[in-house]
């Protein structure tokens, strides 16, 4: 990891409208006293990284859920991204920042390559993207003969579905909350190939995963032969027990494809404990990887079975490696995933899982009885991450959305879909609790009008 100089971190200054910080935190966030906080560091070592494995082995005997409300240890956090101090960034599902140290060895990465570019593309980009693609495959639970590295999710998927021979006839199951540029593929298949693209309505506060289970499962006939599942579903945060509805279709004979977008670095999961037959992921968001990263699982023996997006003669039909000749490829964020998979696991999956959920459970349960505020996400903790969704009564998405960034400068998204309509907040680990209080503030002041 290359070391990155102290005054290259900055935190996010309070904007005008915020309210002042109690004097707990006024505490924490006094640089000269950090090292009075009860984990006893200094304020910067040589790397912040250096700092997160002290921490780490100092309060190892810590539950991730314990180690989620501990504030100093995500005060490092914070100060590991740079963020404009002039809004508060609570749609991190786009794509995520990079850490700086993360963004500092892409830099160098690139410059790198720019001395060498030839020499580095002949001579050692394969074994080095193979060293990096080894280390993602220990993260996802698998083998590097079963990965591919791609630019981004949508990419990934869209090699499966593009790549299966479907017949006419043949029908395939999504629900429409799915992501909308997948939807768009398997229309594109429908008018291609003749394929039937069947629908179910999932709910969005289940009673339980059978709930969930049932909707894919009574839509299954003798011609079905794929079913798309998103593991947590970009516009309201739910999380779907993928691997029962895998277990469900393969009783069936049914292949499950899944879109991991937001759940891949987010979750504490492997891939394979899923049971799914694809999977696809942008390592972007939840990873923080530079821009134009993703993930393509494919379960061994069904790698021969799809056909490439493009062309290829140099691998057997039955090699992963087939599905990465789509040119040349963006080898600085290549190899850059390496570093973001060390801060990555420095973190831990799961403390980074259980702080995320509780960023999100911190503001929805200070909200969720208020009049006028109606929640789009399940509040029980196996069925969300970070992201929510939330609508105010008499306003639409988007009235929503502005009102938020103009009035409290609060940045999110609208969402306007069939079954959730609100704005989707996705908070990161960055994000402070000043700033869900200010997002608090802002949804109570608006359900009030």
């Amino acid at each position: 990891m290359h070391k990155t100089p102290t005054n290259r971190f900055f935190h996010l200054q309070p904007l005008p409208h915020m309210k002042p910080a109690n004097s707990r935190r006024n505490f924490f966030y006094t640089a000269s006293t950090i090292g009075a906080g009860v984990m006893g560091l200094p304020v910067w070592s040589d790397s912040l990284l250096d700092q997160l494995q002290s921490v780490n082995l100092r309060a190892g005997h810590y539950s991730p859920e314990e180690f989620a409300r501990t504030e100093e240890f995500w005060y490092l956090i914070q100060k590991a991204y740079r963020q404009s101090p002039h809004f508060i960034n609570l749609e991190n599902g786009y794509f995520s920042p990079q850490p700086v140290e993360v963004l500092q060895a892409q830099t160098d990465n690139i410059a790198m390559i720019n001395e060498i570019p030839s020499f580095y593309m002949r001579r050692r980009q394969f074994e080095e993207k193979a060293a990096v693609k080894k280390q993602l495959a220990t993260l996802a639970g698998c083998t590097p003969e079963e990965i591919v590295i791609t630019r981004n999710t949508t990419e990934s998927l869209d090699t499966i579905i593009a790549g299966i021979d479907f017949a006419p006839g043949d029908e395939a199951i999504m629900c429409d909350q799915d992501y909308g540029s997948m939807l768009e593929a398997f229309e594109q298949q429908g008018r291609r190939r003749g394929l039937v693209n069947k629908f179910v309505e999932l709910p969005l506060h289940p009673e339980s995963d059978d709930a969930i289970v049932s909707c894919y499962e009574k839509a299954i006939t003798d011609k079905t032969k794929i079913i798309l599942v998103t593991h947590l579903i970009n516009i309201s945060g739910q999380v779907l027990p993928v691997r029962k509805i895998a277990d469900m279709a393969h009783r069936y004979g049914v292949e499950v494809l899944c879109d991991g977008a937001h759940a891949f670095a987010q979750l504490d999961f492997k891939i394979p404990d899923l049971n799914c037959d694809y999977y696809g992921a942008s390592l972007h968001k939840w990873l923080c990887t530079p821009l134009g990263a993703g993930i393509l699982y494919v379960r061994k023996e069904k790698i021969a079975k799809v056909w490439p997006l493009f062309g290829d003669t140099t691998y057997p039909a039955d090699d992963i490696r087939k599905f990465e000749h789509i040119g040349t490829h963006p080898v600085s964020t290549n190899l850059t995933i390496a570093n973001a998979i060390r801060f990555h696991q420095t973190i831990g999956a799961a403390r980074k899982e259980a702080r995320l959920k509780y960023l999100k459970s911190y503001w929805t349960e200070k909200v969720k009885d208020t009049p006028g505020i109606i929640l789009n996400t399940p509040f029980d903790p196996t069925r969300h991450g970070a992201i929510a969704n939330v609508g105010v009564t008499g306003m639409t998405p988007n009235e929503l959305a502005d009102q938020l960034y103009h009035e409290f400068n609060i940045f999110t998204v609208a969402i306007n879909n069939p079954s959730v309509k609100g704005v989707r907040i996705t908070p990161h680990l960055y994000t402070r609790l000043e700033d869900l209080d200010t997002l608090v503030l802002a949804l109570n002041t608006l359900s009030r009008r």
